[in-house]
């Protein structure tokens, strides 16, 4: 028998899944698994209601044209069929994550008002243990935090592929948090957390059925996501549901059990080791390589720190000065202005900047400074391509005033020779050289 799918609000595009709003008419429990975006659901009651001085919303039965009648009837509708979903049908449903959003008080004065809000439709679940309990939603804060950290779990649920296949891609915009502190890994999976450990994506059991709660993602195509999505249910449906295991069951052991559990314990051992060292090294080359980001880098994050790292390596002090750098050695001082481009040639913008920056340093009776202007155009081609990579009106303006004009190609070759010699000789001609060009470097390689 074919599997029936359900998208509710959720923009999925597959042949597989039929496609309606919250308050249209196909049941929930007539399918195998839906998935439901509650994002615009309280515009059916914010579109209708304003915020009291409060600040919360509020609505009359008695007055409000059957808005309120009309709400709970449907929530109370969509609650019995969510759960026959899952208990029933042990069906899977996939719900985007977000705040609770707007909440509506239904009620007239003097009774106590019915709290409507966008998963005010959820089934209650109740799991315990001896310990703790689980309950759901009631117990359940969804936390208003926006961000894009999200780190998936190796947790081997089904969900885990489809958040990995996004994973650059999720823009959560809630956490889910337990009331009670309770430890979430007792009685659910957590698919994925932010920096700070919040949870942003978990699978609940619900007898033989699964709730997964899922970050919004961005960027990716209806049916991609669709496709990605309809794979991760239907391997959740041919596999067992997560159940979490009693504080008395090690008692009972199996004979080679032990075994295979120290063999395990020795293995991730060994992985824990090799992915410190794997870390180790990986900083290290990051740490090696990052003066290279000035070769196709662009703005002062990328392409000058990564060109004042490569100053450092030749032997400079190199400090921020505003919009420019300033150079200190043994061999003179300097100041200098930085800018790449995906066009052909650099104008006259980071020249003006460090000539005026000259000026101020003269008038001020500072001692006299070099000044260097150092330009990557083109930066998206292999710099051994690239044409003159600044304007004719730079070159002039450079070799009238003394600056020495050096592109970022020309300051790897002098970063490469350095790091090869490593002889402070060397590293001394390379600085004069730049601190005695005036207008074009031409003898990067050979200073």
């Amino acid at each position: 028998m074919n599997e029936r799918y359900l998208a509710v609000d959720w923009l999925l595009d597959h042949a597989d899944v039929e496609r309606e709003g919250f308050f249209d008419r196909s049941s929930f429990s007539a399918y195998d698994a839906v998935f439901v975006d509650p994002v615009s659901l309280a515009r059916h009651w914010t579109d209708g209601t304003a915020p009291g001085p409060d600040g919360a919303r509020r609505t009359d039965p008695e007055r409000d044209r059957g808005l309120g009648r009309t709400l709970t009837a449907w929530m109370s509708k969509r609650r019995e069929e969510t759960d026959d979903l899952l208990r029933r049908r042990s069906g899977v449903l996939v719900l985007r994550l977000h705040p609770r959003g707007d909440v509506l008080e239904i009620g007239s004065p003097g009774a106590p008002p019915e709290r409507v809000d966008r998963y005010s439709w959820l089934p209650h679940v109740s799991l315990v243990d001896r310990q703790h309990q689980l309950v759901f939603p009631s117990n359940g804060r969804f936390a208003p935090r926006r961000g894009q950290d999200a780190h998936v779990e190796a947790s081997g649920s089904p969900f885990e592929g489809y958040l990995r296949e996004f994973e650059g891609r999720i823009s959560y915009t809630a956490v889910y948090q337990d009331l009670l502190s309770t430890p979430l890994e007792r009685f659910a999976t957590v698919l994925a957390r932010n920096r700070v450990g919040d949870a942003i994506a978990l699978e609940i059991p619900v007898d033989e059925g699964r709730l997964v709660l899922l970050p919004p993602i961005e960027g990716v195509s209806p049916s991609r996501e669709a496709d990605v999505l309809l794979e991760a249910v239907r391997a959740a449906s041919a596999r067992p549901p997560f159940v979490a295991k009693p504080d008395w069951l090690p008692a009972y052991t199996l004979p080679g059990e032990d075994a295979l559990a120290d063999e395990i314990a020795g293995l991730v051992e060994r992985r824990d080791a090799l992915s410190a060292k794997v870390e180790e090294v990986s900083a290290k080359l990051e740490e090696k390589t990052r003066c290279k980001t000035m070769l196709y880098g662009k703005g002062r994050t990328l392409f000058e720190r990564a060109a004042a790292d490569a100053l450092r390596d030749i032997g400079f002090e190199v400090e921020s000065r505003g919009d420019v750098w300033r150079l200190t050695s043994e061999e003179g001082d300097a100041l200098v202005a930085m800018e790449a481009s995906e066009e052909a040639r650099i104008g006259l913008s980071a020249y003006r900047r460090l000539h005026r920056e000259m000026d101020r340093a003269i008038t001020e009776g500072e001692d006299p400074q070099k000044g260097i202007v150092l330009v990557s155009g083109s930066r998206e081609l292999d710099p051994k391509r690239r044409p003159t990579q600044f304007a004719p009106e730079v070159l002039r303006g450079c070799t009238a005033h003394g600056y020495c004009l050096v592109t970022s190609y020309q300051l790897y070759k002098m970063l490469l020779r350095a790091q090869e010699e490593k002889a402070k000789k060397a590293q001394s001609a390379l600085r004069r050289l730049l601190l005695e060009t005036d207008g074009e470097l031409r003898d990067a390689g050979e200073a």
